[in-house]
């Protein structure tokens, strides 16, 4: 008698990182389950389940000579959040076998620290906080002289996927005029959010925020160098979210040493960052350790969508909450793979 076999190979994520107890046992009810986290699973058990996989949880390069070889595979979720370009996926939807990610779990949380990032930097509330403990405070409006108020300021927004509509949303009390580059939506797409389609310079000239919200693909690594810099009014705000390919990153922390911009990065070229790496020495520049979508909600929420959404399809039915690999933006994507949770 046939198995049916539910593939689990997930790392940098673990099945408790990923899935509540509940959730999980909604995961084993699906199939035989088996799993590999003490390291990618090896390459003689992949191909020994192949015939009878169903479902894929994870990053097992799924070539198309692979898939000839899985003929019940009905979908690949990769928890790892991100579409790799170890899958065949035109011969996946050749196929009619969905390849998912569940990324939208992190906008939330991402979207929430970009907000908090941009009131500190616009606010200058940490720096105010690091000339107290030195002693060399500034009082009322001498302690602003480089500040401004964040409602009503123009705001800018790169690259209008998940984290960038969450954002959107977070900040409509804000009252903000937002202008959005976004190359892959029609302007119809972005005026329906409210928000004025623009292209990069234009965006870059006129706004006090920018947020940079954008994947990393083969058309746009460091599309923001010493030019775009430059373009931006002194004193603004430049918040990097995504990944730090979409920059050229020794020109942004160029441009926060010189002291026309001030920036946040959540990402760095290079992680974890070494411990002599000058980054951590520039003033204003606020840093994160690419941590602000990797809440503990948002990694169970991975989890819950990638479960939900394979629970339909063993029903026949298409999946509802993970976004769906298209074969011409998947081989664009040039996202770095993750290596920690």
């Amino acid at each position: 008698m046939s198995r049916t076999v539910v593939l689990v190979d997930p790392l940098p994520r673990t099945l408790d990182l990923i899935m509540t107890p509940d959730v999980r046992r909604r995961l084993e009810a699906l199939g035989e389950v088996v799993v590999s986290e003490d390291g990618p699973m090896p390459d003689d058990q992949v191909e020994a389940l192949l015939p009878d996989t169903v479902l894929i949880f994870g990053q097992t390069a799924m070539p198309r000579e692979r898939l000839d070889r899985a003929p019940r595979l009905k979908a690949i979720v990769n928890v790892e959040t991100n579409f790799l370009p170890n899958i065949d996926y035109q011969a996946c939807t050749e196929r009619g076998i969905p390849v998912l990610t569940p990324a939208s779990a992190f906008a939330a949380p991402v979207a929430e620290a970009a907000l908090g990032m941009a009131l500190d930097l616009a606010r200058g509330i940490t720096a105010a906080d690091r000339a107290f403990r030195a002693g060399e405070e500034a009082y009322g409006l001498a302690g602003n002289e480089s500040t401004f108020r964040f409602a009503g300021a123009r705001v800018g927004i790169i690259g209008l996927g998940d984290l960038g509509r969450n954002l959107r949303e977070l900040i409509r009390p804000f009252r903000n005029e937002v202008r959005v580059f976004d190359p892959w939506l029609p302007a119809a797409a972005i005026e329906r959010l409210d928000c004025r389609p623009s292209d990069l310079d234009e965006l870059l000239r006129t706004s006090q925020v920018v947020f940079v919200f954008a994947s990393v693909t083969a058309e746009n690594e460091h599309f923001i160098g010493a030019r775009e810099f430059a373009l931006m009014p002194r004193g603004a705000v430049f918040l990097l979210m995504s990944r730090a390919a979409v920059v050229d990153f020794p020109a942004m922390l160029d441009a926060v040493r010189s002291g026309h911009i001030r920036a946040a990065t959540d990402v760095f070229p290079v992680e974890p960052v070494p411990a002599d790496d000058p980054v951590r020495q520039i003033p204003g520049l606020l840093l994160s350790a690419h941590r602000t979508g990797g809440t503990r909600d948002a990694f169970f929420e991975i989890g819950a969508m990638a479960v939900a959404d394979a629970e339909l399809i063993m029903r026949g039915l298409p999946p509802q909450l993970c976004r769906r690999a298209d074969p011409a933006t998947a081989a664009r994507l040039r996202s770095k793979p993750v290596d920690l949770s």
